[in-house]
């Protein structure tokens, strides 16, 4: 299969969940060989993880002063939308959390179209397990011969509680699955720790209109999209984590009360034996 691009450019804005400010993204077509890429104050940021700066409740990258942050929903979105290359010009430091979905960057991508390029895209398979951990959470990835997902998550409210999710969509309708059952999951926190957060400098952005917020007794702003939609949304940043290896690889890739940090730290795992020939 060939690398893709897309057909042309589009934008959107919104505020950031962090800063609070509002932000516009515009996404252009790139050329093969060039991956997806941040410009910011006219300095190239790739979306790689060796450009990962911080992943305090959310994925930053930078590279010397640039930096971006809150980058996974719309790299998750252009990864399985099947967009290898993509030059994103961002006007402020953090990308828009619009409904707190990946579902308005897919809508995007969708009408701006796709476009098949020249050269051929890479392919990245995992032969060893590997594993990071970080107290009773971890990411796990296991040699498979088809990408698969399982992700369990664990709140003590019976609203979430323990969930799991298992996906393992066809290869040959991964853009379709990806919008239908992972991209409108969105973003969620505890009614008790948004003070905390925001004494931290954090989620200054953040609403009932972009995230969804559980307290003991339940909901604070219902419906869900899905029963399991806090578990869903956990895998959709995963994916947008791990696509800063250039490509989701082939494996099963198990999380359990995973974070950011843990999904990074497993890209990195996996590019260090990319790295030494291992693929």
């Amino acid at each position: 299969m060939n690398q893709q691009t897309i057909s042309k450019s589009f934008s959107l804005a919104g505020v950031g969940l962090h800063s609070g400010e509002v932000a516009t993204v515009t996404v252009l077509p790139a050329e093969p060989d060039m991956g997806r890429f941040f410009v910011y104050h006219d300095r190239h940021i790739p979306a790689q993880v060796q450009s990962v700066a911080a992943t305090v409740m959310s994925t930053e990258l930078k590279v010397e002063s640039a930096a971006v942050r809150t980058v996974e929903h719309l790299l998750a979105a252009l990864s399985s939308m099947g967009v290898d290359n993509a030059r994103i010009e961002v006007d402020l430091p953090e990308l828009p959390i619009l409904d707190g979905s990946a579902l308005p960057w897919v809508e995007a991508i969708d009408r701006a179209g796709i476009k098949v390029q020249t050269l051929p895209r890479k392919y990245l398979a995992i032969e060893q397990v590997l594993t990071v951990q970080r107290g009773d959470g971890f990411v796990a990835a296991f040699p498979s011969d088809q990408l698969r997902f399982s992700y369990g998550i664990e709140f003590p409210t019976t609203a979430i509680g323990t969930q799991w999710f298992s996906w393992q969509p066809d290869p040959d309708n991964f853009a379709a699955a990806f919008a239908a059952e992972i991209a409108p999951a969105r973003t969620f926190t505890m009614a008790s720790e948004v003070e905390y957060l925001r004494d931290r400098g954090l989620i200054k952005g953040g609403s009932l209109e972009n995230a969804l917020v559980c307290d003991r007794n339940g909901w604070l702003n219902p419906p869900l999209r899905f029963a399991d939609e806090p578990c869903r949304h956990k895998l959709l940043d995963l994916i947008g984590d791990l696509s800063l290896l250039g490509l989701l690889p082939q494996a099963h890739i198990v999380a359990f009360k995973a974070s950011h940090t843990l999904h990074i730290q497993l890209a990195q795992a996996i590019q260090s034996i990319v790295n030494t020939g291992c693929e």
